[in-house]
């Protein structure tokens, strides 16, 4: 489960085909061999620019309305399904296209209204690098779906609905046969957890490798959907911005490149990853809102005292218009961030997915803003607090409590899942793997977690906390404790989508407390204490769609 303890933050690869095929691929970035670069070039056949890449790929622009309408590679094509095109959300409307060749470069222009995009191609590389400059919200959403054709490749995993026949949650989660869920959404991944995603034969991979996301919403934890296959074919998507279970606004302005690369089978080339890519050959291509390295900063912090070094910590910069992180080194914390837009950012100390610590960083161009050590004061890290008991970590995730691993990639009703029910006793060893990571209004609301105090505990008032990560229709929890009801706690601020039927806990992590006093605990210490959990609220439907929560951490302090 991503943010779990003793689990650094790493970069992960999403592969199918040939086990084998990840370490025999020809290169598919700039230090890839030209294979034929006397012919790269492009014409126009009327409808379309055609963009010869002088290496294997040759790739087709509408001249209409900046759809991507071909994709050949080594002869076959691989571009189309359901007969729509590539393209920006679901297909701009009338544009204003055009083509321009500047040494080993082309650049194709796509402007419709306020929104600019491009691709751009380089001679000798199989690779077609992109560009969305989204200056409002006259396009709702900003993703950019390469729409593959049915066939091509083979994918069974959980974010397929190929062999899916069974609608069970609107019109994009399915069941297998057996009961197994699929959904477009159900990627595993967070997108600090990959650098690129698609699919491989063996013999031939297609690959979208994502962009720094700077102009994305959600930070480094945020989950999305990242491809897709059906009977009509499969998809690859970059998505900067999908309105979905965001916890941000949306940031505008130019956003890439991302890039669509072709192999002989293995994983793209390294040099096109997030962090790694550098586009000197872009400085000047006229590429609306485009910001060279030179205009840019980079911060770094001499390391972060009091951490737990039992989990992975991340620090993320963020403001209105931009959104960048790094890894925390495990051996002192030391981070760097390069290739940051000037501004001034809220840096904030994630351990896990927890924040635990923020502050204020300005960032100028050319220059490295350096920060001494970063002290988390102890009293920012709830884990740090005395209890009597705790379930759970306080990591800013479900990490460990029933069912949470499957929930990234598997809808709540899918037959893998445990029974969502079920009570917990303090001390019997398992009271996290025992209690559910999301409760229902509809589910399994009333949960019970059986305790036992001394004397000397249920002579004093106590602090009850629940941590969630997430909510669905301002679920929240009501406790009672023996004959003791809480007040019902006002919602938190939370994202109005769905979350927890497609794949992420993901939203704005929350602590309730509840101040429980003397006078509801048992005096009897032979007996159990009863804490029943209820989620309330006055919206949702039923079932796994009836208001919810993610839990966190939930403990009882000293």
């Amino acid at each position: 489960m991503s943010g779990s303890p003793n689990r650094p933050v790493r970069r992960r690869t999403f592969v199918l085909g040939s086990a084998a095929a990840a370490g025999t691929a020809a290169l598919a970035g700039p230090l890839a061999l030209p294979a034929s670069a006397a012919s790269f070039g492009y014409t126009d056949d009327g409808s379309n620019y055609v963009v010869d890449t002088g290496a294997n790929l040759v790739f087709k622009v509408s001249k209409t309305n900046g759809d991507l309408t071909s994709l050949v590679y080594r002869g076959t094509e691989y571009q189309g399904y359901g007969g729509k095109n590539s393209h920006v959300e679901s297909g701009l409307g009338t544009s204003t296209v055009t083509i321009a060749q500047s040494g080993s470069t082309i650049l194709v222009s796509v402007t419709y209204g306020t929104l600019k995009h491009y691709y751009a191609a380089r001679s000798g590389e199989n690779n077609v690098y992109v560009w969305t400059n989204k200056a409002d919200t006259s396009v709702s959403a900003t993703r950019y779906l390469v729409r593959v054709k049915a066939g091509l490749f083979l994918n069974d995993e959980p974010d397929s609905y190929t062999y899916a026949p069974t609608t069970i949650e609107a019109a994009d989660v399915f069941a297998k046969s057996d009961g197994q869920t699929r959904s477009k959404h159900y990627s595993k991944l967070r997108v600090v957890d990959y650098d690129y995603i698609g699919w491989s034969t063996g013999a031939v991979g297609l690959w979208m490798v994502r962009s720094n996301h700077e102009k994305a919403s959600g930070g480094p934890f945020y989950r999305s959907l990242l491809r897709h296959q059906s009977a009509d074919g499969g998809g690859l998507y970059e998505i900067l911005y999908y309105g979905e279970n965001q916890t941000e606004a949306q940031r505008f302005g130019l956003q890439g490149p991302y890039v669509i690369a072709f192999t002989d089978g293995g994983a793209p080339s390294s040099s096109l990853y997030p962090g790694n890519l550098t586009t000197s050959w872009a400085d000047s291509l006229g590429i609306f809102g485009y910001v060279a390295a030179g205009g840019r900063g980079k911060v770094a912090g001499v390391g972060i005292s009091g951490r737990n070094t039992a989990y992975a910590y991340t620090v993320g910069l963020a403001n209105s218009a931009a959104q960048y992180w790094g890894s925390a080194r495990s051996s002192d914390g030391y981070f760097s961030i390069a290739g940051v837009l000037p501004g001034t950012y809220t840096l904030t100390v994630f351990k896990g997915e927890l924040s635990v610590h923020s502050t204020s960083v300005t960032v100028t161009a050319g220059a490295t803003t350096t920060l001494n050590t970063i002290t988390i004061p102890s009293s920012n890290d709830p884990g740090n607090a005395s209890a009597i008991w705790r379930i759970g970590t306080w990591d800013g995730t479900p990490s460990g409590f029933k069912n949470a691993a499957l929930m990234t990639y598997a809808h709540p009703s899918d037959p893998r899942a445990a029974a969502w029910t079920g009570n917990v006793v303090i001390g019997s060893g398992s009271e996290t793997s025992s209690f559910p990571a999301y409760i229902w209004k509809d589910v399994n609301s009333g949960l019970l977690v059986y305790f036992k105090l001394t004397a000397a505990q249920a002579a004093a008032a106590h602090t009850l906390r629940i941590g969630v990560t997430t909510a669905y229709a301002n679920g929240r929890p009501r406790v009672t404790v023996n004959d003791w009801v809480s007040a019902i706690p006002s919602p938190p601020t939370q994202p109005s989508t769905r979350s927890l039927t497609v794949g992420s806990y993901r939203g704005n992590n929350y602590t309730f407390t509840y101040s429980v006093p003397a006078s509801a605990w048992l005096t009897d210490t032979g007996q159990y204490n009863v804490l029943k959990i209820d989620v309330v609220s006055g919206s949702g439907t039923t079932a796994y769609l009836s208001a919810g929560t993610s839990i966190d951490a939930l403990d009882l302090l000293a």
